[in-house]
């Protein structure tokens, strides 16, 4: 109930927001807030502590909480919400819908680099998950992953159709935060050509790199090709720990 409370009123700031019913940009102070919707201050200072690591506001100190200017521009680069990493949330755009369809799925050995990247041993195996999403039926990304049979060996193909990140938080109670990611474009290759739509002169952006889950476990390394028109990924960077 807690939860829905200050997420009711996170949802509504930013509908609020939107609607410009804060033409200084700068929102009420917690007590006030808290009066308006009637809710405990620890409430409010949940709901505005995720704006804040959104991006979508910043505080000021001494002159209080300002809307990010970015956010009135471009909303598609804030929508994430949850505790685990998610691309298609952080691809989603125009309110298109996601949707996933199921490439390849099967169990392999860990090959040498496997072993090095997510620390295993010459023994252990793989699944090796090759998916195409979709965004209202419009191909954008050709995702191939790796994730250790070990760390979660009740999953299945069916499974894998939806998200893995929700499945190991449902399953295991555990996020995939924390990640490192390589961006660049390069021509696009017959395969990107066929399942993404592309022409063989237009290119496809390339997204490598290795999710970790919350305790530092190295879960899964991803390759991941996307149609050059979804190749705009925001994000937002914060360097203080206070």
């Amino acid at each position: 109930m807690t939860d829905l409370v200050y997420r009711n009123v996170m949802h509504d700031l930013k509908k609020r927001i939107l609607q410009g019913e804060f033409p200084t940009k700068k929102l009420p102070d917690e007590r006030s807030l808290s009066e308006a919707y009637d809710v405990s201050r620890s409430t409010i200072k949940r709901a505005m502590g995720v704006l804040v690591d959104q991006g979508i506001v910043f505080k000021k100190r001494g002159s209080g909480t300002f809307i990010n200017p970015l956010y009135l521009k471009d909303q598609s680069a804030f929508r994430y919400e949850g505790n685990n990493l998610g691309i298609t949330d952080s691809f989603q755009v125009n309110g298109e819908q996601p949707q996933i369809k199921l490439l390849d799925y099967r169990v392999i050995p860990a090959s040498p680099e496997l072993q090095q990247d997510l620390f295993l041993s010459e023994a252990e195996f793989v699944y090796q998950i090759k998916r195409l999403r979709l965004f209202d039926d419009h191909p954008a990304i050709i995702e191939t992953g790796y994730i250790p049979i070990k760390i979660l060996p009740t999953l299945t193909a069916q499974v894998v159709q939806n998200s893995i990140f929700s499945f190991v938080q449902e399953e295991q109670g555990r996020a995939v935060n924390k990640s490192f990611l390589s961006i660049r474009a390069q021509p696009s290759n017959t395969e990107d050509q066929q399942l993404l739509k592309l022409k063989d002169v237009e290119p496809v952006g390339v997204m490598e790199g290795i999710f970790f889950l919350d305790d530092g476990t190295p879960f899964e390394v991803s390759n991941m090709h996307l149609h050059y028109k979804y190749l705009k990924y925001g994000t937002f960077v914060n360097l203080n720990e206070d």
